[in-house]
């Protein structure tokens, strides 16, 4: 059959696709039969024997509960699945026919392009990419998986059979940066998706099961680097997930029979971390092209700085513990992400209103498009699907500014903030910058935090002796710096292993701290070389760093080595000065400002704003518009002025106004004026609503001062979903609130939405009374398009909006 008679007729498979279906429906039918016949005996048979032995009726109603409670979480992630898999084979005319937010990136990225030309030659090259990720799986992830699962008393574990199918990764879309980028390198994201038909079994304790529908999406990022005047014209690649992807699969079989929920949360949580531990920042998978390229230029670790984030404290918390009067109070946690890197706080008993005052640091590869998560969650309800909120932040909006301070509203949460305090800093070579970081840890008055960054490259020994007699080692390397230990993988029965990874540490005082080195036989446990190196010396090194030197190892051989690199940086806090001579530099020479303007303009931009929060970084970020006083008149304000709702009558006396900081007027309405930031973030899918302040609201009885609050609702619809909410202040006609809210929505959904505002006052003998209110339309092309708009906007009567 011809390729064009194939495209004629897609109903009908070729020899080759119906080898590689598998059974037949009949089969299927069958083995479905059987497997519901297993599971009715089973559930039957537990009855029998609980009533047989004359136990509790709650030994038969609890795992009856946790039973129904699973197959309903089952039976909406096979949905999900089925919908994903769907979209991983569809077209592009039925993919566009899909639900809105589950585009492709390129459909609402102008920046994004299409890529149909790399899915064609992933689907072609799929099947020699099944070998290297068999490979993969086999020697990285089932040892680690076996580590992990020990720790859980499950042990033997073991991969029996691994078919991924066919059925490649599809990308939805592929960003190449052309700014900002070194020349010797050429770095690009691609909107990864994978729901392929994959068939894995494995053994578990004795027991065996299945993986199947196994299914990630994330952004990889790759870089190429470095450039080279040879063919291949590039020295390597370094792949890697920029968060945390989106991992689901199913459990079949005899595994999946026996589970009471808990198993499958157990291995999906190891799977994700095995994942991070490879590919997932700090962690790349790093692919040498070149033999003329060394190993240290791909694989030593680049940080660009660290962020220190201090976890302050939460408010108005949902209540998720049941008692006997209902439900009472809550057991909060926060779980911090950034990429890999996983920071928890402690649980405070008993309340919505947590203050943990946490702190931890975390080593950033990647600024752009990298995101800090945080997750809250009750100590005795802990799950993943069921959390008391979840916020993120995206780590360029706190090396922009240097440092932020913010309340984050929670997201899947019907009510909640969170207190976040970030700072950033970079890495800097200078020794005398060392005085400045200590002071500010001291000042801090936390001991766990740190001064400096130390990198180590841990390339080979060689000359190792033997743990035993006429047998070769099978080596690796401990490294520990503090209370932080890592681990060089296992080479096998040599005595000059090459390992070539690196490793950071974050180090409290480098005039004191060492760096610990054991290298270890995995056969008998026993220590077979050893290095302690006092990172007090590389402060006295050319640019705090050592490259490629080699050490004598302690109790091991006279001849024994291992060759290494070291770098130390000094933490330095990014001010703006920093930025203003950034941007001074990138400027180049046209500019006539000099440095002490520069140093002039920094200082009084930090007296004006010594902390700024991650809503006024995004809203920097994205050039919010602050427009300037416009008279209300029909004529000349008709182009500056937001659309109206179409209720309004069209006297000009009822267009909205704006101001960038105050107002004298009352509005047209004598009801005030609220000054509100409305922006979108296309990146993020997020509409961005900042309530300022309202001025003027009429006082018509001086004993009876409003307490004034503000509602928020997305039309059309106003569900329980979309409302928000300020705090009240009591006894005021200007208050002032800076509350800021997000909403998750796509930018299909954005034009046709509209913003209702309503202004309240809690003094009331029936309920609260309105005040004023005021609609926007969101499809303003300054908001959609991502710029923003900060405005004052006439409170008008709720009559006009019925």
């Amino acid at each position: 059959m011809t390729g064009a008679s194939k495209e004629l007729n897609p109903e009908k498979p070729s020899p080759v696709e119906s080898e590689g279906q598998g059974t037949s429906p009949k089969n299927d039918s069958i083995v479905s039969l059987l497997y519901s016949f297993a599971k009715k005996v089973v559930t039957v048979g537990i009855i029998y024997f609980v009533g047989y032995m004359g136990w509790s009726v709650a030994w038969l109603i609890t795992p009856v509960i946790l039973s129904v409670a699973r197959e309903s979480w089952r039976k909406t992630n096979d949905t999900r699945r089925a919908v994903a898999k769907a979209s991983a084979l569809a077209n592009d005319k039925d993919v566009i026919l899909a639900r809105l937010h589950d585009l492709p990136a390129w459909v609402f990225f102008p920046d994004v392009e299409r890529c149909e030309w790399l899915n064609r030659i992933l689907k072609q090259v799929w099947p020699n990419a099944n070998f290297y990720a068999k490979n993969l799986i086999k020697e990285s992830i089932e040892p680690n998986i076996q580590q992990a699962m020990a720790g859980y008393k499950l042990n033997g574990f073991k991969f029996d059979r691994m078919i991924l199918g066919t059925i490649p990764p599809r990308i939805g879309g592929v960003k190449v940066y052309d700014k900002n980028v070194s020349r010797n390198e050429i770095i690009m994201d691609l909107d990864l998706f994978y729901a392929g038909d994959c068939d894995i079994s494995f053994a578990l304790s004795g027991l065996r099961g299945g993986i199947k529908d196994f299914q990630i999406h994330g952004t990889v990022r790759v870089i190429m680097k470095p450039l080279i005047s040879q063919m291949p014209l590039i020295g390597g690649l370094q792949i890697f997930f920029l968060n945390n992807p989106n991992i689901d699969f199913n459990l079949v079989g005899v595994v999946d029979l026996l589970d009471m929920p808990g198993l499958s949360d157990i291995l999906r949580k190891i799977i994700v971390e095995q994942v991070a531990a490879i590919m997932v920042l700090p962690n790349k998978l790093p692919i040498v092209l070149s033999d003329g390229v060394p190993a240290l230029s791909l694989k030593m670790p680049e940080p660009e700085g660290v962020l220190r984030i201090h976890v302050v404290e939460a408010k108005d918390l949902m209540k998720k513990d049941i008692s006997m009067l209902g439900k009472g109070k809550s057991d909060p946690y926060a779980i911090i992400s950034v990429g890999a890197q996983q920071f928890r706080t402690q649980t405070i008993d008993n309340t919505v209103n947590p203050k943990w005052d946490y702190w931890c640091e975390a080593c950033i590869d990647v600024t752009h498009q990298t995101l800090i998560g945080i997750k809250l969650f009750d100590w005795d309800r802990t799950g993943d699907h069921d959390p008391l909120g979840r916020a993120t932040v995206e780590i360029s909006s706190v090396t922009k500014n240097g440092e932020i301070d913010t309340w984050l509203t929670l997201e899947q949460a019907k009510h909640g903030l969170v207190h976040l305090r970030m700072t950033w800093f970079k890495l800097s070579s200078d020794k005398s910058d060392l005085r400045s970081a200590l002071e500010e840890t001291q000042h801090l008055r936390v001991t766990s935090m740190s001064t400096a960054l130390l990198t180590v490259f841990i390339d080979s020994a060689k000359n190792l002796p033997q743990a035993r007699q006429q047998s070769q080692p099978d080596p690796y390397l401990v490294l520990s710096v503090g209370k932080k230990n890592e681990q060089t993988s296992v080479q096998m029965r040599t005595d000059a292993p090459v390992w070539e990874q690196g490793f950071t540490f974050l180090v409290g005082n480098p005039d004191n701290d060492t760096l610990q080195l054991k290298v270890l036989d995995q056969k008998t446990g026993s220590t077979i070389g050893s290095l302690t190196y006092i990172l007090s010396a590389l402060m006295e090194k050319k640019n705090l760093e050592i490259m490629s030197q080699p050490f004598q190892l302690q109790k091991s051989g006279p001849e024994s080595k291992l060759i290494m690199s070291l770098s130390l940086r000094v933490l330095k806090r990014y001010r703006e000065e920093d930025a203003l001579q950034q941007q001074q530099s990138t400027d180049g020479a046209g500019s006539n400002e000099t440095g002490a303007q520069l140093a002039h303009q920094g200082s009084i931009r930090k007296q004006d704003s010594n902390r700024k929060s991650a809503t006024s970084a995004l809203l920097e970020q994205m050039s919010i518009k602050e427009e300037p006083f416009v008279v209300s008149t029909l004529n000349t304000v008709m182009m500056a002025t937001p659309p109206r709702s179409p209720n309004l009558s069209d006297g000009g006396t009822e267009l909205l106004r704006r101001s960038p900081s105050t107002t004298s007027s009352a509005g047209s309405a004598g009801l005030g004026r609220i000054q509100l930031t409305v922006a979108y973030s296309v990146q993020r899918q997020r509409l961005l609503v900042i309530v300022h302040k309202i001025n003027n609201i009429p006082l018509k009885d001086p004993s009876n001062i409003p307490d004034p609050y503000v509602k928020l609702y997305l039309l059309p619809g106003r569900s329980k979903e979309s409302k928000r909410k300020t705090n009240v202040v009591k006894d005021n006609c200007d208050p002032v609130f800076d509350t800021t809210f997000e909403y998750i929505i796509s930018n299909a959904e954005l034009v046709n939405s509209e913003l209702e505002v309503t202004v309240c006052t809690q003094k009331g003998f029936f309920g609260s009374p309105v005040i004023g209110m005021q609609k926007l339309f969101l499809n303003d092309p300054d908001i959609s398009s991502g710029q923003g708009i900060k405005a004052w906007y006439d409170l008008l009567p709720e009559s006009k909006f019925e």
